[in-house]
């Protein structure tokens, strides 16, 4: 059967996880940290049952359903998410980092989530949570906080009924209930000591991710504030390509290292949720053509949460009906008299091969121009008798997801309230 799986994986190597082979456990250079795709022969998590192409793809459009209610429910500052009565989704997390917690160190291989602003951590004995715990009665540096804690009051679902710091959330279409807490992490070769963290005691849900997220958005508790003396609020990342199943690209923590010449554009920041990537997208082209897409759908909104957020956790991107309809027109349009059909929520597709006449796709933000090859907009079948338009439409947010970000190092300068975006082949 064919099989695609665009999932990705961030295998820091710090220790030995047992189901990685040697060759794969080689050692970080400095803070530039390896890359590898979920189903190459590196990942612990290499799916046990290959799933046909059409099944793969509507799997991913429906963990990024998922997802999207999630970030609906976070631009409009809602800290809780409406859980519904269907099928449970068991929701693969993007991107994984293997970070070592406590003294001596445990190692747990977290979800890598832009838009999550702490670190939650599956702790021993949590009711719902996956075999793989961290287990704070074995770390000499852990330590519980306070509800006088400042961290505490940094939290909006912090609660107070003993003395420990208490905390419910939900992620993705999971509720959580946890304790903040403290111990020291490492990524690469740097340790951040006292780092906060959720506890997690119980999960009810399928879309917690199985050991864990670590948040990098720009809230006051995620690991860019938290290690802001090592890396100076900097980080950036170059996704490869999902169609190499041995392929590697990095990720780099803190200024060193980082591209010279690069463009950026502004951050924007919603005052209801001010941790999350919001950028200013002008306009979109289509090959070259500026397609006439609504103001209203692309200007940034702080009292709605209108606007564009960048996401590592979404796999495909997603605008607005407005700007979606007018960008898959003009592609439609660009693409000649081809037969077009569906596939779940993928509205363009084609049954017959398609090639010289596919064009580019430019997002055009404020200081730079980002334009896709196909590649980054088009996902195939193996065989190649089906090609679809790998975006749709959103209800209330535009983001720009993973797969469109793929060969592109993307620079996170919080210090500057910055975005950098330059093309990068890192496959």
């Amino acid at each position: 059967m064919e099989g695609l799986h665009l999932t990705i994986l961030f295998l820091v190597s710090l220790t030995v996880v047992h189901s990685i082979s040697p060759k794969c456990d080689l050692p970080s250079q400095g803070s530039t940290l390896r890359v590898y795709h979920v189903s190459s022969p590196c990942s612990p998590f290499r799916p046990k049952t290959t799933l046909s192409w059409e099944e793969s793809v509507l799997q991913m459009q429906a963990d990024d359903k998922t997802r999207l209610v999630y970030l609906t429910s976070l631009v409009a500052g809602r800290s809780f998410v409406p859980i519904g009565s269907a099928r449970q989704i068991i929701q693969s997390p993007t991107y994984i980092v293997k970070a070592s917690i406590g003294t001596p160190a445990q190692s747990l291989l977290m979800a890598l989530d832009t838009s999550a602003d702490m670190a939650l951590v599956p702790c021993a004995g949590c009711v719902g949570c996956s075999s793989s715990t961290y287990d704070s009665t074995k770390s000499a540096s852990f330590s519980s906080l306070t509800c006088g804690a400042s961290q505490c009051k940094q939290v909006q679902t912090s609660s107070c009924p003993g003395t420990t710091c208490s905390l419910k959330m939900t992620y993705g279409g999971s509720t959580l209930a946890a304790t903040l807490a403290q111990d020291n992490l490492t990524l690469a070769t740097d340790s951040v000591p006292g780092y906060s963290f959720g506890c997690i005691k119980q999960v009810t849900g399928g879309s917690f991710p199985p050991q864990g997220v670590l948040g990098l958005s720009r809230g006051p508790l995620s690991f860019i504030s938290q290690s802001k003396s090592l890396y100076t609020s900097t980080f950036s990342y170059c996704l490869p390509s999902f169609k190499s199943s041995n392929f590697s690209g990095t990720l780099r923590l803190g200024q060193f290292g980082q591209p010279k010449v690069i463009n950026y554009t502004p951050l924007l920041t919603n005052p209801k949720r001010p941790s999350l990537y919001y950028v200013n997208l002008l306009g979109v082209k289509v090959g070259s053509t500026v397609v006439n897409i609504p103001a209203s759908a692309l200007a940034f909104n702080p009292n709605t949460g209108g606007g564009t957020i960048v996401d590592s956790g979404t796999v495909f991107t997603r605008l607005v009906d407005g700007a979606y309809t007018a960008v898959r027109d003009e592609f439609r349009r660009r693409m000649g008299k081809a037969g077009v059909t569906s596939l779940g929520g993928f509205d363009t597709c084609y049954t017959v091969p398609v090639g010289k006449q596919v064009p580019t796709i430019t997002f055009m933000f404020a200081g730079l121009n980002m334009t896709l090859p196909p590649d980054n907009f088009l996902i195939r079948s193996s065989s190649g008798a089906t090609t679809c338009l790998a975006m749709s439409a959103s209800p209330a947010v535009n983001v720009i997801a993973n797969m469109q970000q793929q060969n592109h190092r993307l620079v996170f300068d919080v210090a500057k309230n910055r975005l950098g975006v330059s093309r990068e082949i890192c496959s």
